[in-house]
């Protein structure tokens, strides 16, 4: 919620920056030119935090598939172990009843 609401903040401030600088006593060139090196600026930043997001996605998927792989393994044994203990169980069981 706090990020669609710092996203518009975003946004507005762009959008006010941009009619400010329309109506701002330059000639038009200049101000195109302004306008466009900024959002050249603007571009580079996005795809700059979009590629740190895009890591920082991958770094966390990986952990996580790290820590299910762990913790699978450790379920793994625990059944081993169960079925180990049982079929020990078992045996002893029939041993001595025999």
């Amino acid at each position: 919620m706090e990020d669609n609401r710092f996203s518009y903040f975003l946004l507005g401030i762009g959008l006010g920056t941009a009619v400010g600088l329309l109506f701002a006593p330059k000639r038009g060139a200049e101000t195109r030119n302004y306008l466009r090196s900024r959002t050249e600026e603007g571009a580079a930043y996005l795809k700059t935090q979009g590629q740190n997001v895009a890591d920082s996605a991958a770094n966390t998927v990986d952990r996580g598939r790290r820590i299910f792989e762990d913790q699978s393994k450790t379920l793994s044994d625990a059944v081993d172990a169960g079925k180990q203990a049982y079929h020990e169980t078992v045996q002893s069981s029939t041993a001595s009843s025999a």
